[in-house]
């Protein structure tokens, strides 16, 4: 679920100044090999964001760790944010790894310093990158630093009920956007006053998973031209955008509206989909993981989400993103926090056993194919996604996702009938323009 990180944007000129300064426990950014693990007993910590029974899952998977390195003992912290971790970082008293859900925030924590370097760390153990997936790649470096390793990533796919697509006499799920747009009319079911009884699909941004950069990969709309700047007001983006509007319209913004306040929390047993209130929707490979555990007996099938029409290469693709982990440029025990988070990051074992217990996709390609995974019907999919070529993430920038906030709240005005048709290329400019001046800002704030 995407999370706002306008708190670190705000945050970025003042933890750059302590990120830059001087001292004996700063940053790896030269290529002389840091110092390994000496095997004297040590304590380390480890935030992360994951609670309940999803951060059961992560702590077995420190249990191992320690077994395979019994002079390291890892103290765990869930529920973590990254508002925290910044405020730690700004206070000189960070954990030894930090674990971030918010691939955006990548370049705030590489472009700021607060992350130290891992270049020197992979190369002295001969961690290749060519291992990680193009677009992994790219949401764990930011201006040609590495900071960041991935710990499983989410892939988004399309998830249809089966039953209601028998009963509508739809055979097959839609691969193109035109295809999508017309089932969704066909399976939509309506009350006696018109209102929104069952949803073929609901396109309203902001609703569950359905985020603009979700969508992204499957109009090829990109981020940034080559020189970074902004790139909203072109072609693929207004092609996505007009799109999603002819649908919102059809239904009516105002019952989409009705029907989104009552389709139940999306990380609850209440979730439209899992209630049959859905016909179609978007959503990541997790939510296998929910439908097992909430609705079991519900009959429902996962593919690939549809693309442009005029881009059929496309389908197979789709939209990453994952959790990261960095050390902090203040970490007291750096050497004994690069292990465990090698750890995290490729062992096959501990990648299996993620994937299982999360249901999340693995980040390597070893683990990807690895016997240990247990990949039903409805969970292969997304590994298959993941590993299409057409998969894409968003790149991350100076700002973290303000360029994302900046970016919905133009949709939520374009969405409502606010913005004309006639206006939407000048509105995009806008957007645009207003990312470019806040990338610039930052960057000039992160200068030492």
């Amino acid at each position: 679920m995407r999370r706002s990180a306008l708190a670190i944007a705000a945050l970025l000129p003042a933890l750059a100044v302590g990120a830059c300064g001087g001292g004996g426990s700063g940053g790896n950014s030269s290529s002389k090999a840091p110092p390994k693990y000496d095997g004297k007993p040590v304590t380390i910590t480890l935030w992360h964001g994951f609670t309940s029974r999803e951060a059961g899952i992560l702590n077995g998977v420190v249990k191992d760790f320690e077994r395979t390195h019994p002079t390291i003992k890892v103290k765990t912290v869930g529920g973590v944010t990254d508002d925290k971790i910044v405020a730690a970082l700004r206070g000189g008293n960070p954990p030894d790894v930090a674990q971030s859900f918010s691939t955006d925030n990548t370049g705030a924590f590489c472009g700021s310093g607060g992350w130290i370097d891992l270049k020197p760390y992979m190369d002295r153990d001969k961690v290749a990158v060519a291992q990680f997936p193009k677009a992994v790649q790219t949401y764990t470096t930011f201006d040609g630093k590495r900071c960041a390793l991935p710990m499983m990533a989410d892939v988004y796919g399309l998830y249809y009920n089966k039953d209601m697509f028998k009963k509508a006499g739809i055979a097959s799920p839609p691969k193109t956007f035109s295809e999508l747009t017309a089932d969704a009319k066909k399976l939509t079911v309506k009350n006696g006053d018109g209102s929104i009884k069952v949803a073929g699909f609901d396109p309203t941004f902001g609703f569950y998973e359905s985020v603009h950069a979700h969508y992204a990969p499957l109009f090829n709309a990109q981020w940034q031209d080559t020189s970074g700047k902004s790139t909203l007001a072109t072609d693929p983006w207004m092609k996505l955008l007009r799109w999603q509007k002819d649908l919102v319209d059809w239904y009516g913004y105002g019952k989409l509206t009705k029907f989104n306040a009552g389709a139940g929390e999306e990380f609850s047993a209440s979730n439209a989909f899992e209630k049959g209130k859905l016909a179609m929707n978007m959503d990541g490979e997790f939510r296998t993981a929910f439908i097992a555990d909430e609705a079991p007996h519900l009959n429902y099938g996962v593919a690939p989400m549809p693309v442009d029409d005029s881009q059929p290469e496309l389908y197979g693709g789709g939209y990453v993103t994952g959790n990261i982990i960095g050390i902090p440029k203040t970490a007291k025990n750096k050497a004994a926090a690069w292990e465990l988070m090698k750890y995290l990051a490729t062992d096959p074992h501990a990648l299996a056993t993620l994937t299982n217990g999360l249901k999340n996709v693995p980040t390597t390609a070893t683990g990807l194919k690895s016997p240990e995974i247990k990949a039903d019907g409805n969970f292969q999919p997304f590994l298959d996604i993941f590993e299409n070529e057409h998969t894409q993430t968003n790149p991350p920038t100076a700002i973290g996702s303000a360029n994302q906030e900046l970016f919905q709240n133009f949709l939520a005005k374009w969405q409502a009938g606010k913005v004309p048709d006639s206006q939407l290329a000048s509105g995009l400019k806008g957007v645009d323009q207003q990312i470019d001046a806040q990338i610039q800002n930052a960057t000039a704030g992160q200068a030492p």
